[in-house]
């Protein structure tokens, strides 16, 4: 079984590299996504059985750092509120912490800044076939949930980005088992800067157990639920209910 978990990861990180012209793609090339996408719940059911839950994503040298790392997904939300917060630098910017909370938050980048940081040097696997080795840094969601008082009924964080998708908000979840992983963070900064716009400037999820298109870009809310009903169209995530993508992406 162990083995088809690393079959399953090699075929998604290195065999899908016909699919180049983005993630939204994908969806056009129906026997490659049944490929990537099929066995959604026998990988997940796996997966949890066969890996200690706080297992560590590989990391990498300073050195093992890719040249070049490719933006995946969204290059630039370009409305005119994330031009607005561009323009001043991100003075304005708030990141909402809410849902299943004692302690609702509205926190500043100084604020998310100023909580302990983690550093990790890791591999992005994106869904078009290539993958990249890169250094982000950024506080523990689990840090962040914590200062909430995210409550045990919550089974689920869905995030919401600034960049829309048919005029709505994207969105992305994961389980609380991902949110409170160590190398679970919102990271602020890639390669010992700021984010860049097409990287998700200012905060970006990074969830390193799992696919590219699950590290939501463009973080602008965390809500903590019970359940997914009611999220977009039930499946968890803007790609999950549009193009059949795994919600569980598990690498």
């Amino acid at each position: 079984m162990t083995d088809l978990l690393v079959k399953r990861r090699t075929l998604i990180a290195g065999g899908a590299g016909l699919l180049l012209a983005g993630c939204d793609k994908v969806a056009q090339i129906p026997a490659a996504r049944k490929i990537l996408f099929s066995g959604e719940d026998i990988h997940y059911g796996l997966q949890r059985a066969l890996q200690d839950r706080g297992a560590l994503a590989p990391e990498y040298r300073p050195d093992q750092m890719s040249p070049i790392f490719r933006a995946n997904g969204t290059r630039n939300p370009a409305t005119p509120s994330y031009d607005a917060m561009v323009a001043n630098r991100f003075a304005d910017y708030r990141l909402a912490v809410d849902g299943l909370v004692d302690r609702p938050l509205s926190l500043g980048i100084a604020q998310l800044a100023a909580m302990p940081a983690r550093t990790q040097i890791t591999r992005h696997d994106c869904v078009e076939g290539w993958s990249a080795i890169g250094q982000w840094q950024g506080p523990m969601l689990g840090t962040v949930l914590k200062a909430a008082g995210v409550r045990r009924s919550a089974r689920y964080v869905v995030f919401t980005c600034a960049d829309l998708y048919n005029g709505e908000p994207y969105y992305e979840s994961i389980d609380t088992i991902d949110a409170f992983h160590p190398q679970t963070i919102l990271a602020l900064k890639m390669n010992g800067a700021p984010l860049e716009v097409a990287h998700g400037a200012p905060v970006r999820l990074r969830v390193e157990r799992q696919l590219g298109y699950k590290h939501a870009k463009y973080v602008m809310g965390v809500k903590a639920v019970a359940s997914l009903e009611g999220i977009g169209k039930g499946k968890g995530g803007y790609w999950e209910d549009n193009v059949d993508y795994d919600w569980y992406a598990g690498i």
